[in-house]
């Protein structure tokens, strides 16, 4: 089984080394540059508007291009502090953020799972970005609202600890811890440490999200790094956004939030579904597969993702013959897997959540697993949790 994730082109060992530290149990680090950099970003463009208030906002996209190269908190910091224009590149990469709060550019990691259920190490990896004339069309959000900051830089987490995308959490977690540490180690915002409440995002099975926010807002925090799910986002950005904080997410990448009424103040490091789906894609009709089906996750994730990848396929000639949406809260899939059996496509794409596992175990027992057939994952299942889950029979 392939797949893709987005990557870094070279985490930095010292990076890896230290994640690795700081949560033993990691079995991946999926998304965990993302969550630094979140934090990162957030605090530097806190300290270039000088307030932890709603004015950070305005601030965001202008760390993460058209100035000085910087790779770390400090480094960046002692740019900002001589009045120096910073462009942010972090440990997931250059970012290059449009008027819109998102990454122009991607990269990722062609996965592929050995005989052994765990992922291959070293993976190659492939870029992909916005045209200029894609970019030059994406119009500004301006920041609205009033909220004042009070010298305090204050961050929640909205991140799985529980639910479909808890494999993710982890990795998630400890991407902020680390990033909050380094921030202090630096000098903080304004010369004071900043401080973190961390949240429990759930999905959207639950209320999880909700509770989490309410407790954070009343806590007075400045930014919220999440969810990780497009969904749970989609649940609470309006309750954010309405209460003048900044929300940051590390792993949404639907398209649904591109166009969202966000106020100026929804930001995200992980490359949108339309890159991800044209690198896949790629990846795919490159393996020499004609013909493809798809088992899809009926949520903004899953069915935004499936478009981009279908648009990408066909476009290289291929034929999509079968796309399968299922309910996030299935629990078996035989229907679903006697309809891509039915249509007999060269590959198989799952766009599924945790869950992956569990419908991977029913292809296999009908006879077009990963051995019968060309299988694909996407971020939302290639994880080294997918294969331990598959092992374990979950």
């Amino acid at each position: 089984m392939r797949g893709t994730t987005p990557l870094p082109e070279e985490v930095p060992e010292d990076f890896q080394t230290r994640i690795e530290a700081a949560d033993p149990e990691l079995d991946d680090i999926n998304y965990a540059p993302e969550s630094y950099d979140a934090v990162v970003i957030i605090t530097l463009a806190a300290q270039i508007a000088g307030s932890d208030g709603i004015e950070l906002a305005s601030e965001v996209n202008g760390v993460t291009r058209d100035g000085e190269k910087c790779t770390s908190y400090q480094q960046c910091l002692e740019l900002v502090n001589a009045g120096t224009d910073i462009d942010y590149d972090g440990i997931s990469g250059p970012l290059e953020f449009a008027a819109n709060g998102e990454p122009t550019l991607g990269n990722y990691g062609l996965l592929e799972f050995g005989p052994d259920n765990r992922l291959l190490e070293d993976p190659d990896t492939q870029s992909a970005e916005f045209t200029e004339e894609e970019i030059s069309a994406i119009e500004a959000v301006p920041v609205e609202g009033t909220r004042a900051g009070d010298g305090i830089l204050k961050f929640g987490t909205l991140l799985p600890e529980t639910g479909s995308l808890a494999f993710l959490g982890p990795p998630m977690i400890a991407g902020v811890d680390l990033a909050v540490e380094d921030v202090n180690a630096a000098g903080g915002f304004m010369g004071a440490d900043v401080e973190l409440t961390p949240g429990d995002s759930g999905d959207t099975s639950t209320d999880t999200a909700n509770a989490t926010v309410d407790r954070e807002l009343s806590e007075n925090v400045d930014a919220i790094i999440g969810a990780a799910s497009s969904a749970v986002t989609l649940t609470v950005i309006d309750k954010v956004v309405n209460a003048g904080v900044a929300m940051f997410s590390p792993a949404n990448t639907s398209a649904a939030l591109t166009p969202y009424p966000d106020k100026g103040l929804y930001f995200r490091d992980a490359p949108p579904d339309a890159l991800q789906g044209e690198v896949l894609a790629g990846l795919i009709a490159e393996d020499g597969n004609s013909t493809l089906g798809l088992i899809v996750l009926n949520d903004p994730y899953g069915t935004g993702l499936a478009d981009a990848i279908v648009e990408n396929f066909e476009a290289s000639g291929g034929e999509v013959v079968e796309r399968v949406e299922y309910d996030p809260q299935a629990s078996t899939f035989d229907a679903e897997v006697q309809q891509l059996q039915d249509a007999d496509p060269d590959a198989i794409v799952l766009v599924t959540f945790e869950e992956g596992s569990r419908i991977l175990a029913t292809m296999v027992e009908a006879g077009v697993g990963p051995k019968d057939v060309a299988v694909y994952g996407v971020d939302g299942n290639m994880g080294n949790a997918l294969g331990e889950d598959y092992d374990a029979g979950e």
